[in-house]
């Protein structure tokens, strides 16, 4: 039996613990128990509290892994320094620590993921760089593995992330075999962008606004630098750095991203073919919005319809 701890302060994220602990309990060959600061109860983030088993300087050795979940980023709560140095702890009694979410900001507060490579939720990502500039942040992946240290992307991410760890432990078959149990893909194609097209452009620039109002509006419209620089009144090496430096994008690189979001509403939600939709987002061709779904997303067209494709079908009357 691997001991396995996952480490719980109060406004902690409930899918982020019970996402690995459904995982790693159907995987079999884990103790799993939860522990807190002073191994009292914890509120989580819905306000269900979950019951510690341990305090977190009781845990091992042995401690095969160390589980530390997320917080809502916005909610204004977060573990407190007692929590992480218990975490720091723990960490250095465990052969491998794994973290949900935001929880990376825990494990980077430990010192624990200093000239490593992690990623977080997408939504949080710059601000995990600019708080840790020690730690090299991946924000588009779904999970990331340096040495001993894991760390994964949003929420339900943590079902793939411990997936790898059974996977690591128990070989690919028995992975799978809990995979599909969870009805949940044991590999998930693509990254976090196919998530976050736009959510993270909120420029303070009012022209840039306008501007990037005007491009969601009608991806499939004239959008070159030219263009766009017109529009805005400004030259274009000036909105090259506009964008550069509040959008973290190229000009270029902005219209693709809001065309493949465009053509992701219609793959998902209609029936229209690939050359309709390529045509109807800016693309062109089928095969130059294949080749920006494969660059972006890590994923053509076609799987991601599989993938993310809204039901049509109704309800049985009665």
């Amino acid at each position: 039996m691997r001991n396995v701890v996952v480490a719980v302060d109060h406004g902690v994220v409930l899918l982020d613990v019970a996402g690995p602990m459904q995982v790693l309990h159907g995987a079999g060959g884990y103790r799993i128990r939860l522990a807190s600061a002073d191994g009292r109860p914890v509120r989580t983030d819905v306000g269900v509290t979950l019951e510690a088993e341990l305090a977190l300087d009781e845990a091992g050795p042995p401690l095969d892994t160390l589980v530390v979940p997320g917080y809502p980023p916005l909610a204004g709560e977060s573990p407190s320094g007692a929590f992480v140095e218990q975490v720091r702890g723990a960490a250095a009694r465990a052969r491998r620590v794994a973290s949900v979410c935001t929880g990376a900001f825990v494990v980077a507060e430990a010192g624990l993921l200093d000239g490593r490579r992690a990623t977080t939720h997408w939504a949080v990502c710059e601000e995990l760089a600019a708080h840790f500039p020690r730690v090299e942040v991946e924000p588009d992946a779904i999970f990331v593995r340096d040495g001993p240290v894991l760390t994964s992307a949003g929420v339900a991410a943590g079902i793939d992330l411990a997936l790898t760890l059974v996977e690591d432990d128990h070989g690919p078959d028995a992975a799978r075999t809990v995979a599909k149990h969870l009805v949940v893909f044991l590999q998930r194609p693509g990254g976090q962008s196919q998530f976050s097209v736009r959510a993270a452009a909120a420029p303070r620039n009012p022209a840039l606004r306008r501007l990037l109002d005007t491009v969601a509006a009608e991806p499939a419209g004239r959008h070159t630098l030219a263009t766009m620089a017109e529009r805005a009144a400004v030259s274009e090496r000036h909105l090259s750095r506009l964008f550069r430096r509040e959008i973290g994008l190229t000009p270029a690189q902005y219209v693709e991203r809001v065309r493949v979001e465009a053509a992701q509403v219609l793959l998902e939600s209609g029936d229209a073919g690939t050359a309709a939709i390529a045509r109807n987002c800016g693309f062109g061709t089928d095969e130059t919005m294949r080749r920006t779904f494969l660059r972006v997303l890590g994923t053509p067209p076609a799987a991601y319809r599989r993938r993310f494709r809204t039901s049509q079908r109704t309800p049985l009357e009665s």
